[in-house]
């Protein structure tokens, strides 16, 4: 092969190459923007008496919590209340609920600790899945079975997985790290059930006048 046919065939690799990534990054950006629409389909919307606000941000903030993830605890803990023992959406929200409650602990313990680092998503996880009951409560959280279909098994677990992060997020007062185009950092973690995850940083402590 000559000089000018490797160039060009070099060329021709790299024009491949980056059609595949377009392709690629499209069919990630397709799959986000069905996610977000399934999240606005079932987003509920209603007014609140001042007061009543008021006192719900404050129980939230108690909680450690936003008034979104709040809400939305209480309206979960109705239905694991209401529902049979046996009903399949309280069973599944009972399980979120204790792996969500079960990383926040351990978060606040390890932040503690000192452990707090750009990967905390993922030294939180790591940490919690070596406990065989939080694996089946993580499980029973999808409320999906592998019969179901590879993509539905998939796309509950990219949510819950996102629920976790927030969570995790939110109970050590961190925030999403950008890289230097701005676009919010993530990590790949293997051997987990994690496969992706936001790399954290601490706000600047304000430094006094």
């Amino acid at each position: 092969m000559t000089k000018i046919e490797k160039i060009k065939a070099d060329k021709a690799t790299k024009a491949v190459k980056s059609v595949k990534a377009t392709k690629a990054a499209t069919k990630v950006s397709g799959r986000a923007r069905r996610l977000e629409k399934i999240e606005k389909a079932s987003t509920v919307t209603f007014t609140l008496e001042l007061p009543v606000r008021k006192f719900m941000d404050a129980q939230a903030k108690a909680a450690g919590m936003n008034m979104t993830h709040y809400m939305q605890k209480l309206v979960e803990t109705h239905v694991i209340e209401a529902g049979a023992a046996d009903e399949p959406l309280a069973v599944r929200l009972a399980a979120k609920r204790k792996v969500l409650d079960q990383v926040v602990a351990l978060a606040t313990k390890l932040n503690a600790a000192d452990k707090f680092d750009e990967n905390f998503i993922l030294t939180v996880v790591s940490e919690a899945g070596k406990d065989a009951d939080f694996k089946k409560q993580y499980e029973l959280a999808l409320g999906v079975e592998a019969s179901e279909g590879e993509a539905k098994v998939k796309r509950a677990r990219v949510s819950l997985n996102q629920q976790i992060g927030r969570m995790i997020k939110k109970s050590v007062g961190a925030r999403s790290k950008r890289n230097p185009q701005g676009q919010i950092a993530r990590g790949q973690a293997i051997d987990t059930f994690v496969a992706t995850y936001t790399l954290l940083e601490k706000p600047a402590a304000a430094t006094a006048a």
